[in-house]
């Protein structure tokens, strides 16, 4: 029941809440519009009276002469033409080729390799709530094209269009059977709130010639009235027949009839495809395997179970349908349960690979506000032969992250392969705009770098992911008994040795050959530079005053590092002599704090206070701490750049400092964060050992790891127990050897 929200019971919105799935980019080899999107932003379709990549059961997409073409919306004709994808650079061409020019259409399209066949309807949706009559005088219309391969063009057959029925429907299918017979299914509400409101399953064919349609007849097999909210589909099968699949919610059933090619137009058989309380809903999309004469189809379809008082977050809200020719039976598999809330489903079969790829909408965040809330397009897939579908979202492959309401995905009704690859349709109802994935169905190649590739123990190595054809899922296997499935993994190796580092990837295709690289651990060397002491102190009513301890047994080449997070946004009147700025700028994590750093080498540690002091500019809260680092080069003290990161959403629950690079073996990584918070207490960074953590007046911590080898330090990442907005920061220090 896709034409109206329905709110999920307290229960289940509840349950829904943690039911997300792994996420994972698969979009075609060009920069994302911004981060955190997925897949391709395209041109606008402002003015069309409906999301043009609607209806469920309908494709906007053909493969001819090795381009993928659609039929798109004009915004500045305001008419529909033939649109072609240029891959290099995933920009979608007008080709100026004029479909209809009506913008309150939609579409279906066939190209059977000599023709395009464009069959377009007048819009006219009914929900359960709002009931639209089909309305005469809104032709259905059959256009046809011809294609030129010398010059890639296309061009209108003479006579077309021709007329397929003269009513609006909310949605309509086409195809064409072994006799070259064109098909189209719709459904067709009539009556009045009086007498009350009907809808039937309608079906027409062409008689002499394309140009010639029969007279529109309701599908004369059982279950052919569903209510005003279910719709039908049709798909030509086993070289030498045609189906139609319809929903039926006032029986909880899908409904499957046949007509046998070459048979009088009447002549139908009809079945059931699916039958249980709340199987049925006019979610539906079905494809055939179109090298396959033993007559194999697949469907999938949405229930109507999240409107259910007695299911569950477990219960199918997406099934796949597998019609078994053989038998005349159809196998249910579940491909989305309501926990995952997946809405609008769409099949593409891939029968080189044998698998089927689906995809549907679901929300971009957690939970499930209401079924059919718009987001993210996700995929997944499984096995033609065995269609079990993992479970969770699956891998989202169009997002917009600025505007979470991408929906109705459409394709093509040609079965895909490695030599087309699948691009997808979506539009984004909010901004107006379409958005296509390029969806590559190719095994993936392993490559990637390892850094560094030698060194003392223990040794930190960052791998960093390089592979081809867009892998979902990595195997690492370090080579010294432990593996990872993260895809740019970090790992020390603690025992000196030769080990040999292996990569798999792989993708919904298959997996890659194996990559290897070679590490060489050799004898541990000890840090240069060394911790002594630290000390801590906080204020818990507001003060102009910082003052910290000094560490205990100073020695003279002792480096002071000491850091302290203030209440508010108060600067520092003055600091105590011989102290100097380590941050350039304090760090603002929100408008509620700042986070001030000083470093102060000891030369003569007899001449040293014992209590070191700030004075701020106005009177705060604060928390700070001192920590002694013995064996730096006071001369030149730092050994990387300086980096930082602030997140003032007040949302974050850690955060992650960028990767500073050392130059010096034996340099000493050291960084803090700072919380607007009094109670924000830190966890370390993996690796990491935390010198002190002051909490009470306002949150500051700061912790250091030993670097024995040169390189890249990898990303620092504080956690903190609840949302604050934080700042960090990391450098490192320079031993004297």
């Amino acid at each position: 029941m896709s034409s109206h929200q329905r709110t999920l019971s307290g229960f289940l919105a509840a349950a829904l809440v943690a039911a997300t799935a792994a996420v994972l980019p698969l979009s075609a080899p060009v920069a994302m519009a911004a981060a955190g999107d997925y897949g391709v932003q395209d041109q606008s379709y402002t003015g069309a009276v409906n999301a043009p990549t609607a209806d469920k059961p309908q494709s906007k997409l053909w493969f001819a002469g090795g381009l993928w073409w659609a039929d798109m919306f004009d915004t500045v004709s305001g008419t529909w033409h033939i649109f072609q994808l240029d891959r290099a650079s995933q920009v979608w061409t007008d080709t100026g080729v004029p479909i209809d020019s009506r913008p309150n259409t939609s579409a279906d399209t066939v190209w059977d390799g000599a023709h395009l066949y464009v069959a377009s309807h007048v819009v006219a949706t009914s929900s359960l709530t709002s009931i639209h009559l089909s309305q005469g005088g809104n032709p259905a219309r059959l256009y046809r094209y011809s294609y030129a391969a010398a010059t890639g063009k296309w061009s209108l057959d003479p006579s077309f269009p021709s007329q397929i029925s003269s009513n609006s429907s909310e949605s309509l299918t086409l195809d064409k059977d072994s006799t070259g017979k064109l098909w189209a299914t719709w459904t067709q509400v009539s009556g009045n709130a009086t007498a009350g409101y009907k809808n039937a399953v309608y079906v027409n064919g062409t008689t002499t010639s394309d140009l010639t349609w029969g007279v529109p007849f309701v599908v004369p097999v059982a279950g052919a009235n569903p209510s005003v909210d279910d719709i039908s589909a049709l798909v030509a099968f086993g070289r030498n027949k045609i189906g139609i699949l319809w929903s039926n919610q006032l029986t909880d059933r899908v409904y499957w009839a046949i007509h046998v090619d070459g048979a009088a137009i009447g002549t139908w058989r009809g079945g059931t495809a699916a039958a249980d309380t709340y199987i049925a809903d006019d979610h539906l999309n079905i494809k055939s395997v179109q090298s396959d004469s033993q007559g194999r189809v697949y469907a999938v379809v949405k229930t109507s179970l999240d409107a259910s008082p007695t299911s569950t977050p477990s219960s199918p809200q997406v099934n796949v349908l597998i019609y078994a020719p053989a038998t005349d039976t159809w196998q249910v598999s579940t491909f989305g349960t309501l926990a995952d809330c997946h809405t609008r489903p769409m099949m593409m079969i891939d029968d080189q690979h044998s698998l089927i790829h689906v995809f549907a909408t679901a929300p971009t965040e957690a939970g499930c506000v209401y079924t059919g809330e718009p987001g993210t397009i996700y995929e997944k897939t499984a096995s033609m032969n065995n269609p079990v579908f993992a479970p969770g979202r699956g891998t989202p492959v169009i997002r917009d992250s600025s505007s979470p309401n991408m929906n109705d995905p459409t394709s093509t009704k040609q079965s895909v392969s490695s030599a087309s690859g699948l691009i997808v349709l979506a539009s984004n109802q909010a901004t107006k705009r379409y958005w296509h994935a390029d969806v590559p169905l190719t095994v993936p190649t392993a490559s990637f770098t390892a850094t560094p590739t030698s060194g003392t123990a223990p040794l930190v190595v960052q791998f960093s992911d390089t592979s081809a054809g867009v892998p979902v899922s990595w195997a690492w296997n370090f080579g010294d008994g432990t593996t990872s499935t993260a895809q740019n993994p970090s790992h020390t190796y603690n025992v000196v040795g030769t080990y040999t580092a292996t990569l798999t990837v792989n993708n919904a295709v298959g997996g890659s050959t194996p990559e290897t690289a070679m590490i060489t651990v050799s004898a541990t060397a000890s840090p240069a530079v060394t911790v002594a002491a630290s000390t801590t102190a906080l204020a818990a009513t507001a003060v102009t005053a910082v003052t910290v301890n000094a560490p205990a047994s100073l020695l003279a080449g002792d480096f002071l590092i000491a850091q302290f997070t203030a209440d508010n946004t108060p600067t520092v009147a003055t600091a105590p002599t011989g102290w100097s700025p380590l941050l350039a700028t304090s760090l603002k994590p929100g408008n509620g704090a700042n986070v001030y750093v000083y470093y102060h080498p000891v030369t003569t540690p007899s001449a040293e206070p014992t209590s070191y002091t700030w004075q701020l500019s106005s009177a705060q809260k604060w928390g700070a701490g001192m920590t002694a680092f013995r064996g730096v080069n006071l001369t030149s003290p730092f050994d990387s750049a300086l980096s930082s990161k602030v997140d003032s959403t007040y949302a974050a629950h850690s955060i992650s400092v960028p990767s500073v690079t050392t130059a010096t073996n034996g340099a000493m990584l050291v960084g803090g964060t700072g919380a607007d918070s009094k109670n924000a207490g830190m966890s370390a960074p993996t690796g990491w050992t935390k010198a002190w953590d002051s909490t009470g007046g306002q949150q500051s911590a700061l912790g250091y790891r030993s670097r024995p080898t040169a390189g890249p330090s990898g990303t620092a990442t504080w956690a903190m127990a609840g949302a604050f907005a934080v700042g960090g920061w990391m450098r490192a220090l320079k031993p004297t050897g």
